[in-house]
């Protein structure tokens, strides 16, 4: 799967250059966790209700960032534990959520018990994982026919005005019609679930959660100012929004599960 990164970005060529990008992309999520928690969307709820198996008890969030997945884990009453590679992120998550077990560590090293959990969530973060590798690791911690979900949230391009913004946003994390994740042979029986709902921000908002974005914080300054100014220009020029009006921003959360062999 392709990075988050801009689709006219550099042009890759192998397996190693494209795992040399996806870390460096990758590399600038390590910092500005309260930005991130501020401006990025959080998860519908029936997106966990439809992952989450009846009956378990303990679930474990990689790649959980400031814990935007997390909180739906922990509404449901389960038992969490949360792995992220940012201190920062997770100095985020603990503040939202002392109770749950926040650590550092990656998808393919987690760092986790064995057979110590009935579902492992990976939301807005598998494309930053080997696929492979992860799989094994999280077949390692699940428990015997436990399930593995993975999560996006995309911006709905169906709507045009979205589509344009999300070229001016480079928003490249948005999946083409037949997108199915990559996951190891540990896992069976992959399925779907698709939910539409919309987002209530601000022009200002929007301007923020750009600046969220792998492209942007990867990118020089007079690449940050360009993308900012055709961003200002779309938003209040060319459609006409007000400071401060209230946009219904329409996405789309993919979500994923699979069963342990």
């Amino acid at each position: 799967m392709r990075s988050k990164g801009s689709p006219g970005g550099p042009k890759l060529h192998g397996p190693k250059l494209h795992e040399q990008r996806r870390r460096e992309l990758a590399q600038s999520f390590q910092d500005g966790g309260e930005h991130y928690e501020q401006v990025r969307p959080g998860y519908p709820a029936d997106s966990a209700d439809w992952l989450v198996p009846a009956g378990a008890r303990t679930a474990a969030d990689l790649g959980a960032g400031t814990g935007k997945f997390t909180a739906l884990l922990v509404e449901r009453g389960l038992e969490v534990a949360a792995v992220d590679p940012s201190a920062d992120m997770l100095e985020q998550l603990r503040k939202a959520f002392p109770g749950v077990h926040a650590l550092e560590g990656t998808a393919e090293a987690t760092t986790l018990a064995d057979s110590a959990f009935d579902v492992v969530s990976v939301a807005q973060a598998w494309h930053w994982c080997d696929p492979l590798k992860a799989s094994t690791e999280i077949a390692r911690i699940l428990r015997p026919h436990g399930t593995l979900g993975l999560i996006w949230n995309q911006l709905d391009t169906s709507v045009p005005w979205v589509h344009r913004l999300s070229r001016i946003m480079h928003a490249g994390d948005v999946h083409k019609p037949d997108f199915r994740p990559h996951i190891g042979p540990e896992f069976t029986g992959l399925e779907s679930h698709l939910t539409r709902w919309e987002d209530p921000l601000t022009p200002e908002d929007i301007l923020e959660l750009v600046k969220s974005r792998s492209y942007y914080l990867r990118a020089n300054e007079a690449t940050r100012a360009k993308v900012v100014g055709n961003l200002e220009w779309y938003l209040f020029e060319h459609l006409g929004h007000a400071p401060g009006e209230i946009l219904q921003l329409p996405y789309l959360t993919q979500t994923w599960r699979a069963v342990k062999a």
